[in-house]
């Protein structure tokens, strides 16, 4: 499980256009990088216009926003179209990368118990050290949480 001061996995996977992506290409800036359970869902959908609309905001902290979940590139394409998310949508249909942060649990939902995302928030800092790890994330002004950690970076 990654934790707050140890050196973030790295990884590459496929964008929403199909381009891959690695950690190490944002050396020199932040990264909030975030698991969501499934694409156009209510929570999801949620968060990822909250990051969007504070986009602007995060770019002025150095930041750049990655979203992992383990739905497939057309998926993500076709949300990030919806709702016009202008920042990385980072598919991990094998899940290797959301194990390796440690966010794939085991889920109880109405009484019904399934392994799935556990919401989790990791800043990394320029150097590719995690600066602060946000897990059971609750969306409601989450984005503000993001933004008060990035300035103490």
């Amino acid at each position: 499980m990654v934790e707050q001061g140890s050196k973030a996995p790295l990884f590459t996977l496929p964008d929403q256009d199909g381009k891959k992506v690695s950690l190490k290409d944002f050396k020199g800036r932040n990264v909030v990088l975030y698991f969501y359970p499934k694409d156009d869902t209510s929570g999801c959908t949620k968060e990822a216009c909250s990051f969007r609309d504070e986009l602007h905001d995060l770019k002025k902290l150095n930041a750049e926003v990655i979203g992992i979940s383990a739905d497939d590139v057309k998926s993500h394409k076709k949300f990030s179209l919806k709702y016009n998310l202008s920042f990385t949508l980072l598919s991990d249909e094998d899940k290797k990368v959301i194990n390796d942060y440690g966010v794939w649990k085991e889920k109880n939902m109405y009484g019904i118990k399934k392994m799935g995302i556990e919401r989790s928030t990791f800043i990394i800092d320029k150097d590719g050290v995690v600066r602060k790890v946000f897990r059971k994330v609750k969306v409601d002004d989450h984005n503000k949480e993001v933004k008060e950690a990035l300035k103490e970076l």
